[in-house]
């Protein structure tokens, strides 16, 4: 029986209080059931430690799954790629199959697949465990390959504490570098990892890692749900990566795909034992409407081992400090969450949900905290569901946090749809806080979703075409300043009014001017938008860098005063001027969005004593105008039993102060 906290947070809750117990005891069911003789979770799930191919001391063993398969053989270099005897499957109970190989065989690097045959001829796969999976330059054909080097990767440090308030570096490691081509795991450590720890994140969540058949589905068509991408380089480096990101106190969190499935049946699951049922629902409902992918069967046991293992097998192995889950929204929802305004309580517990995978996230998450206590859980849903974020024991389904994505979607609203005169600074400051009190949550202005081709960034909605030809810093353009200005106030007041943590996509903190735009055959398989070009935020010369070192600044000042622990107080919200101030632990944010208007004195309450400037967006250091003296040290006026502080608040600019320790 669950603690039902979160109906005691939220009362609202009450009508749905036996779904809240049923999920709990099916979940705890389920739990039961897969531990059975065992001591935890982590002992039962080690489907990774048994299926695929593994070296013993004295022979190769590879066992697979194929409950639909009449005959198994394993072919590959080592056997010019025909079915031979001496590498056929012998079957075994619950569709098991297993092959056992001399070590000479084998040998590091040889490429090898699955030869199945189910009654109608015999058809190429690659195992579901295979853990490094590579791709033919000529061909193009992917093909599974041995990976045992004589020497194991030697872990050199170990991982931070529990990361309580991140601050996210969202990254792909094949489009970080300014070259026209991927990028690799070693570039990415040598080049973009420095920026990152100079810039003040102290988390990085990268995505694509997963492999998968087409670079431009941006990591989300998962293929080989343990194979770390060949493309970006070796297991070994990818380790590497993690192993330095944890020597300057970045923790690494994997954007983990487990809401869906490539439907390559060549390279993937779909269609594995010739079956549309083996790892997905059958028919229509295995099929996404949209994504034009698999959907998981949550209902059954082996595939819930193979995503735990598929978990656990991250976290022990690449020792990667928790996961963001992709996709949540399209998993616990039968509609997949499409076209759903989620308006009411009722549309969360009214049967369209898919309770085989809240029990599977669940799990997931129970999981990940047994084996590493100090990971970090990430949902993105979008439908709000109660309980998401909260603890198990408590009747949840146990992430530590929730993206909060209604932050992005009303940033664009806001740019698209008012002029900059209507800007409501009581709907803004509400928009930005409209969080559940009981759950953790991280807000972001923009991620890679408003950078891919066909959206905008929040820069490019602001400057447009001018970032092409009036960022030098000697030009002055009145559309460059205006974007210049509300591209940092955006990204300040974001962070600033955060629930827990804040999340920036790689590039977007200088306001990089381009698109997202994988290589593809409608633009003839060119990289130059698939690309980040550091050398703008390098070059003094250019407004770019100036959004960099703003964006340093800012992460730097709210890591270093521990802004994110504290709640915001005092708020004044004063839309006929523009201007939104509150505090938030030791900093006062004050922005004024009015983008003609400036106020000298502007007066309001607060704790006396005397202020220094901490953070000036209208700083030249940031591209701003300097009508603020950062040196001058404002202090409290008493009025009226009141103590109040009166600052100068020019247009389109925000200040943050730190009261002075005397």
């Amino acid at each position: 029986m669950p603690s039902l906290k979160i109906i005691e947070n939220d009362p609202w809750l009450d009508p749905f209080k036996a779904t809240i117990i049923g999920r709990f005891d099916k979940t705890n069911l389920k739990l039961n059931t897969i531990i059975k003789n065992n001591t935890n979770l982590s002992d039962s799930v080690n489907g990774h430690l048994y299926y695929g191919l593994h070296r013993a001391k004295s022979s190769w063993v590879i066992h697979e799954w194929a409950p639909n398969a009449t005959s198994m053989y394993l072919i590959g270099d080592f056997s010019n790629w025909k079915p031979l005897e001496k590498y056929r499957f012998e079957k075994s109970e619950n569709g098991n199959w297993e092959c056992i190989l001399p070590l000479t065989d084998l040998q590091h690097g040889m490429l090898y697949k699955l030869l199945i045959n189910w009654g109608t001829g015999s058809h190429e796969r690659i195992p579901a465990y295979c853990r490094r999976v590579v791709q033919d330059e000529v061909t193009k054909i992917f093909s599974a390959q041995v990976w045992e080097p004589t020497t194991p990767y030697l872990w050199k440090n170990r991982s931070p504490k529990r990361m309580k308030n991140p601050l996210i570096y969202e990254a792909h490691i094949g489009m970080a570098t300014s070259e026209q081509k991927v990028g690799s795991y070693v570039e990415f450590k040598k080049n973009v990892l420095p920026r990152i720890a100079k810039l003040g994140y102290n988390t990085i969540q990268l995505m694509a890692i997963q492999e998968h058949p087409y670079y431009g589905s941006f990591g989300y068509q998962v293929s080989n749900y343990f194979a770390p991408s060949s493309r970006f380089g070796t297991p070994e480096e990818l380790k590497e990566l993690i192993d330095e990101a944890h020597i300057l106190g970045i923790v690494v969190i994997l954007d983990i795909v487990h809401s869906h499935a490539v439907k390559n049946e060549a390279e993937g699951l779909a269609k594995f034992d010739g079956t549309d049922y083996q790892y997905f629902h059958k028919g229509a409902k295995g099929d996404h409407p949209v994504w034009d992918s698999r959907c998981f069967n949550y209902g059954k046991d082996e595939v819930i081992n193979f995503l735990l293992s598929n978990c656990k097998y991250w976290l022990e192995e690449f020792r990667f400090d928790g996961f963001r889950f992709d996709g949540v929204t399209s998993m616990i929802y039968t509609h997949h969450g499409l076209g759903i305004d989620f308006v009411n309580y009722d549309m969360y517990f009214n049967l369209d949900q898919d309770e085989d995978a809240l029990t599977y996230l669940t799990l997931a998450n129970i999981l990940t905290h047994e084996i590493n206590p100090n990971a970090i859980t990430i949902a993105e849903d979008v439908s709000g569901m109660p309980g998401i974020a909260s603890p198990f024991e408590d009747g949840g389904i146990g992430f530590d946090f929730r993206m909060s994505m209604g932050v992005a979607d009303y940033w664009i609203k806001t740019i698209k749809e008012k002029n900059d005169e209507e800007w409501d600074m009581g709907e803004l400051y509400y928009q930005l806080i409209n969080k559940r009190d009981d759950e953790r949550t991280i807000s972001y202005a923009e991620s890679h979703d408003q950078a891919m081709v066909g959206d905008k960034t929040i820069i490019f909605r602001l400057i447009d075409k001018h970032m092409y030809t009036s960022m030098q810093i000697s030009d002055n353009n009145i559309d460059v300043d205006r974007g210049i200005a509300l591209h940092k106030m955006i990204r300040l007041v974001t962070i600033a009014t955060a629930g827990d943590g804040y999340l920036n996509f790689m590039g977007n903190e200088f306001g990089h001017p381009e698109w997202i735009d994988f290589p593809r055959e409608g633009n003839n398989w060119s990289f130059k938008y698939a690309r980040r070009q550091w050398e703008l935020s390098d070059n003094k010369k250019l407004k770019y860098f100036l959004l960099n070192e703003f964006d340093e600044a800012m992460v730097n000042l709210i890591k270093k005063e521990k802004t994110l622990t504290y709640k915001p107080t005092g708020i004044i919200h004063n839309t006929s001027d523009g201007v939104l101030i509150f505090k938030r632990g030791t900093l006062i944010f004050a922005f004024n969005f009015n983008p003609a208007t400036s106020f000298t004195d502007y007066g309001f309450e607060v704790d006396s004593g005397k202020y220094q400037i901490v953070l000036n967006s209208d700083n030249n250091h940031f591209g701003g105008y300097n009508r603020n003296d950062d040196k001058l040290m404002p202090e409290t006026q008493p009025a009226n039993g009141i103590n109040r502080l009166k600052l100068y608040l020019p247009s389109r600019s925000a200040i943050v102060l730190k009261k002075v320790i005397t």
